[in-house]
């Protein structure tokens, strides 16, 4: 009885684990798509001065 008591604990612990691991790795793909945004953001600022201060020496 105390077996089958521990295993069904053990696998409602090892259930919440799982659950745990799947928020945490929705998070992680959420900020991965945020850092990949600022990234892309901030190479599209320098491209846009480096084309703008090209237009601006050479009329």
């Amino acid at each position: 009885m105390r077996i089958a008591a521990h295993e069904r604990i053990a696998a409602l612990q090892f259930a919440q684990l799982d659950t745990r691991l799947e928020k945490i790795e929705a998070m992680m793909e959420r900020l991965d798509k945020r850092l990949w945004l600022t990234v892309y953001g901030v190479v599209g600022v320098i491209l846009a001065q480096a084309f703008q201060s090209i237009l601006t020496v050479a009329p």
